[in-house]
């Protein structure tokens, strides 16, 4: 709260700090380039897994909006994005720069690696549970999902979408990197 001169507070001067506060926080959100670069890269990513399902099957599969696996890996765009969008701010050999390429690599790994195998799994157990006699009580229960991992394709195509969504918003705002 904000004072006067005597220490006590003016409601001018409160809503004068409270506009400050609030333009600030709007303002450092919107123009924050790596966040805004990595959230671009999803959407888009998760815009071409659509696109590309009804080319392929001809009708709309609104889940692919916000489902995991598909090409192309919204996962790999995210995180490859946020970490050039990181290089090309904060410069390639801060600390910032190292964490974030740290985490686009198990993200991309865990894509290609543990995910992709669980959505394997989950194919044969769905099989096995198909074959189940009626009677038994697994026999009525829920398919699990698939579709949880990716192809080494599908992160290279993601990883590659990430880097030019970060590249071009660089060249668009005109984002300088700071040493």
């Amino acid at each position: 709260m904000a004072m006067d001169e005597m220490g006590g507070s003016t409601p001018e001067t409160t809503t004068r700090a409270a506009a400050a506060t609030t333009s600030y926080v709007s303002s450092s959100i919107f123009s924050n380039y790596p966040l805004l670069s990595a959230l671009l890269a999803f959407a888009l990513a998760q815009s071409f897994k659509l696109i590309l399902s009804w080319y392929k099957e001809r009708r709309w599969d609104l889940k692919q909006l916000v489902g995991s696996g598909g090409m192309p890996s919204s996962h790999s765009a995210t995180v490859v994005a946020l970490t050039v969008a990181v290089g090309l701010q904060e410069g390639f050999g801060g600390s910032l720069f190292a964490m974030a390429l740290i985490l686009a690599c198990v993200v991309m790994y865990d894509a290609t690696g543990v995910r992709l195998h669980a959505g394997r799994q989950a194919e044969v157990l769905n099989q096995i549970v198909c074959e189940l006699p009626s009677e038994h009580p697994l026999a009525e229960s829920r398919p699990l999902r698939e579709l949880l991992g990716h192809t080494h394709t599908q992160v290279v195509a993601g990883a590659l979408l990430g880097l030019i969504t970060a590249t071009i918003i660089h060249l668009i705002t005109g984002s300088t990197i700071r040493a």
